[in-house]
């Protein structure tokens, strides 16, 4: 009988923040990639050029390759499925899946692309909404596809089209932001080419790890407003995974190795609930993107993932041939989430492995960190500095658990959207009797940083995630210290870490900013399912008379159609009332 791997924390971590860095094909020089000809870039030995006049010197919120001459299209449609057989062997009684498929179809673009999504909702009794995570949606807030906040949700048999372009380059993911509806299986990678901080030879494609669930998202909703979150029945690789009560079912995801070549690993968390750490025994990470940001190159054995990061990391093949655990761990602590299988991997193998179906010996060294905190010293290749600044206690946001019925709230109000009138509405109106449970905060100031805390009065740690914007990280609290707020102090402005998710420490703080720059109405909040479902988020209301303006007559005509067709369809006919916040 062979035993399955064991790790129980994070190993040492080891940091090499070079551009330059000793590896089989270093990065190149700026000075170098602008005289490369045009033939030469994105190659093997080159990945930090892009084309002619783009490479990852260039900053992305400012400058945008063309777009080709035809939008990149995708059609798809979402359905519902009763008694449906998971990729380990067990039966749900009801999932929702994109073209039929889980994880659902791979976004793949380039750089500059335009993007079209036409949408059909199939299921039977739910709306529907399309997030494009970590897309910036640069003067585009109508089509970020937050319903009760951009749009209403697309009724049941109704259609939609979504239209960005893309600006970023990275991976991501996109989901519902229909309540927890997502984790229902209504969620697919997004991979847009773009240049890297390091080179590699072999693009492996997107690796989601996520929790899985017997229960439906609908169920554990009402579940968890009255008791804590249950454990996961299982945690999968790419879709898959043995099943941890009866390893004769299901299949452990495999990944092959060629050797001695550099291969893109797209590493990202689309889970409900879990934030773990990753390791791939005997391999170290070359991590080159944090979510769609790339930075200075830092090596290490194994990398924490809160609910919605991704990260882009290089594996260089360079040891002995045969088969290795991906082991995903969570925290001793438990506030990182738990799951009945208690060491969830996955296999990589090289191409010139004896055995190609066998499973490895070695389990690696155990892990140690109980924290469930990010890393917060990645320096982006693009370098933002923060300015100097006062906080201004308006924009201290104080997070608290009420209940039961559990409601997370910010500053004594849990977030709940309206699905039938959105924020845009009031915004296209100018109505600014704004309802309280919005959770709106204004942000008139144009094109200079705004700066937030958030402070934690509760033990449980959140991955906190912000729409339209990156944002940048100065400072938190120690994790898993006592209950602390926060009083001034250090905070990191040179270059700060900069990413679209980050942990908030339970009975901590977190600073961060975002320059107010995008004109639209972006929800920022926990992306656990159930905690944002039970309230803890809220909406920067940034810049509101200058959203119309930025509106095609197409998208707004468009907009009232899809409200008009949901209008009229829910609540009448829709048997199960809202029952949560709606995101």
């Amino acid at each position: 009988m062979w035993a399955l791997p064991s790790l129980t924390g994070i190993a040492s971590i080891s940091l090499f923040v070079s551009l330059c860095a000793a590896a089989p094909a270093p990065a190149l020089e700026v000075s170098e990639i602008k005289t490369r000809a045009a033939s030469t870039c994105n190659t093997p030995d080159n990945r930090a050029c892009w084309t002619d006049n783009f490479n990852i010197q260039t900053d992305y919120e400012t400058s945008t390759p063309p777009a080709g001459s035809a939008p990149k299209t995708f059609d798809w449609e979402v359905t519902e499925q009763d008694n449906w057989e998971t990729p380990d062997g067990r039966i749900l009684p009801k999932v929702m899946l994109v073209n039929g498929q889980f994880p659902g179809p791979t976004l793949q673009a380039d750089w500059g692309d335009d993007i079209v999504v036409n949408i059909k909702n199939s299921l039977r009794t739910n709306g529907t909404s399309f997030h494009w995570h970590g897309i910036r949606q640069f003067h585009n807030n109508i089509h970020d596809g937050a319903n009760g906040v951009t749009e209403c949700p697309l009724a049941p048999g109704k259609s939609k089209t979504y239209r960005w372009r893309a600006t970023q380059y990275g991976t991501s993911w996109y989901h519902s932001h229909f309540s927890a509806q997502y984790g229902n299986g209504v969620w697919g990678p997004i991979v847009i080419n773009g240049p890297s901080s390091d080179n590699w030879d072999v693009d492996l494609g997107p690796f989601p790890i996520s929790d899985s669930y017997d229960q439906s998202a609908d169920e554990i909703i009402h579940f968890t407003q009255t008791a804590g979150a249950p454990a996961s029945n299982n945690v999968l690789f790419n879709g898959t995974n043995i099943n941890p009560e009866d390893p004769t079912k299901g299949r452990y995801a495999r990944v092959q190795l060629q050797p001695g070549r550099r291969h893109l690993l797209r590493l990202m968390n689309p889970s409900v609930e879990h934030n773990f750490h990753v390791k791939l025994v005997g391999h170290q990470f070359r991590v080159m993107a944090t979510d769609m940001v790339p930075i200075n190159p830092i090596t290490t054995d194994s990398l924490f993932m809160g609910v919605g990061q991704r990260y882009d990391v290089m594996i260089d093949a360079d040891q002995a041939s045969g088969n290795y655990w991906f082991n995903v761990t969570f925290p001793e602590s438990k506030l990182c989430g738990t799951s009945l299988n208690n060491f969830p991997a996955a296999i990589f193998t090289y191409a010139d492995a004896a055995d190609q179906d066998g499973l490895p010996m070695t389990q690696g060294q155990p892990l140690n960190d109980t924290s469930c905190q990010d890393r917060t010293d990645f320096a982006p290749v693009i370098t933002r500095n923060a300015p100097d600044f006062a906080l201004d206690p308006n924009r201290d946001l104080k997070i608290t658990l009420d209940g039961p019925p559990f409601l997370w709230k910010v500053n004594g109000s849990d977030v709940n959207v309206d699905w039938d009138r959105p924020v845009l509405d009031y915004v296209l109106e100018g109505n600014t009797s704004y309802p309280r449970r919005e959770n709106l905060y204004i942000v008139n100031e144009r094109d200079v940083y705004t700066y937030w805390v958030i402070e934690n009065q509760n033990a449980l740690p959140h991955p906190m995630h912000l729409h339209g914007h990156d944002f940048l990280i100065l400072g938190h609290s120690a994790p898993q210290g006592e209950p602390t707020a926060f009083s001034g102090g250090q905070l990191n402005l040179v270059n700060p870490t900069r990413r679209d998710v980050t942990m908030l420490p339970g009975n901590g703080w977190l600073v961060v900013a975002f320059r107010a720059d995008n004109p639209g109405n972006w929800l920022f909040h926990c992306h656990i399912a159930w905690h944002v479902s039970s309230g803890l988020g809220v909406d920067f209301l940034e810049r509101a008379s200058e959203q119309a303006d930025q509106i095609s007559q197409q998208d707004l005509a468009e907009y009232q159609q899809t409200c008009q067709e949901w209008r009229d369809y829910f609540p009448s006919q829709d048997p199960f009332p809202k029952s949560d916040s709606g995101i």
